[in-house]
């Protein structure tokens, strides 16, 4: 079901970028891409929902940037900020759950408590909660599981780079983790609390940092609804998205031959630099985002050649 904007706003042009939103705790992150389609933004997409309970970093994507989706998922890292509850269980890894078993923690020490969240350090396969957006035969998991369906275990690979204790005042203890993408907080309190055989529960989530875009850059939802007319000032251009990414002037002739398909040449100062999974921007004669590719693994009169994997221009 859609869940639509409450609020009637004034209509924007549509705009071609990412927008750095601080969703608070509460709405959904439809609900909130819902209110910003009432401003007049139809073509419109994200980098990573966020669960209701959770809030901060949501990169809206709007326009021309809605294709860099998959872009921005796969190579960024996020930064979450997080505090659970020992004790207790629920059926969704966190506070909005019902709740499903409680436990004595009272022989959980601040130590075993630093140990476990250690733990988490590293690759690993991590099991996806059963209330989650992950699809089994074409459905989410928590559409199985409001329907009292058998819901299969999924488990995914997650890379923790970095763990924070920021405070342990048992039972609640607070953190900070750097993680891949895709990777699920209620996932890592319900592992500590089974590793300390009392149970935990996520009872509050912000998202700090979600590559490249982090909490401070951030347009605060409420402030938008209020201010439909400040949008456009908030919405970053598509190269900001790709920092690092090598920069590529196309000449007209070669522009019109990317956006027929055909790869061009690759510029020389590229050769030896980047490799084939490394991501180039493609710029217009005048400095705008053309398109995004990588290098082809042809050749052509003795030259390596790029091609486009996504183009961003806009349609005549």
């Amino acid at each position: 079901m859609t869940e639509k904007a409450d609020t009637p706003f004034v209509r924007l042009p549509q705009q071609d970028g990412v927008l750095v939103l601080d969703k608070p705790s509460g709405p959904t992150s439809r609900r909130c891409l819902n209110v910003l389609k009432a401003m007049g933004q139809k073509k419109i997409g994200h980098a990573g929902t966020l669960d209701p309970m959770a809030s901060g970093v949501l990169l809206v994507l709007l326009g021309q940037a809605t294709k860099l989706s998959d872009y921005l998922l796969q190579g960024g890292f996020k930064i979450y900020r997080g505090t659970l509850e020992l004790g207790r269980e629920t059926d969704t890894w966190d506070a909005e759950g019902a709740e499903t078993a409680k436990a004595g923690w009272d022989g959980v020490t601040e130590a075993d408590v630093r140990e476990a969240l250690d733990a988490w350090l590293g690759s690993s396969m991590q099991e996806v909660p059963p209330y989650s957006a992950a699809k089994h035969n074409g459905q989410p998991l928590y559409r199985l599981a409001r329907k009292g369906l058998e819901v299969p275990q999924k488990v995914k690979r997650v890379e923790i780079s970095r763990v924070e204790a920021i405070s342990v005042d048992l039972p609640s203890v607070s953190f900070r983790v750097t993680c891949s993408s895709g990777t699920y907080i209620r996932s890592l309190a319900h592992s500590l609390g089974t590793r300390l055989q009392c149970g935990a529960v996520l009872t509050e989530l912000v998202r700090e940092y979600s590559h490249p875009f982090g909490l401070s850059e951030a347009a605060g939802f409420e402030a938008l609804k209020a201010h439909p007319e400040t949008l456009p000032g908030h919405v970053r251009p598509i190269g900001d998205a790709l920092p690092g990414w090598p920069r590529i002037a196309l000449s007209k002739a070669q522009a019109r031959r990317m956006r027929d398909g055909w790869p061009v040449a690759c510029p020389p100062f590229l050769l030896g630099a980047v490799q084939a999974n490394d991501g180039l921007c493609f710029l217009t004669e005048d400095g705008r985002e053309a398109a995004i590719g990588r290098m082809d693994d042809a050749e052509e009169a003795g030259s390596r050649l790029v091609k486009v994997a996504r183009g961003l221009w806009k349609q005549p």
